[in-house]
């Protein structure tokens, strides 16, 4: 599993919002507190919009806002929506299965699976109030 910029970007645009849950920022104000230009800041909130993470208003007044409070927001179900599968290998993958061609000889595998569920636990008991309020949990 590797995170893209698209995918750090939009956590950290996630964060921001969360920040001021229930209130509406401009994609300026939001470009601004996150490092991200507005041009590539405007496709990965239309991504979200998309995926039901956040709503726009237009207008002078206008921006977005989070749909869901915090506590709603699960990190692994973001990362899964915007990056795809949490393995680090196809192999190993739940729902994006591919066979290696060593299948029942490949010792790598087991591996893959732990570093697989490893990474999904993590992700899946995660919240976005749990990384604003600094409350990340040791396996």
């Amino acid at each position: 599993m590797k995170i893209s910029s698209r995918g750090e970007y939009a956590l950290r645009a996630l964060l921001v919002l969360g920040q001021q849950s229930g209130y509406i920022l401009s994609i300026s104000e939001i470009s601004e507190k996150t490092l991200v230009t507005i041009k590539y800041l405007e496709q990965i909130l239309l991504q979200l919009k998309k995926l039901n993470y956040v709503e726009s208003k237009r207008g002078v007044q206008g921006g977005y806002k989070l749909v869901l409070s915090p506590e709603q927001i699960v990190i692994g179900e973001v990362i899964r929506q915007l990056e795809g599968p949490l393995s680090p290998m196809s192999c190993a993958s739940v729902t994006a299965y591919e066979p290696c061609g060593l299948e029942g000889s490949c010792l790598l595998k087991p591996l893959w699976v732990l570093v697989r569920d490893t990474i999904a636990k993590v992700l899946e008991k995660t919240t976005l109030d749990d990384l604003l309020k600094g409350r990340i949990e040791n396996l």
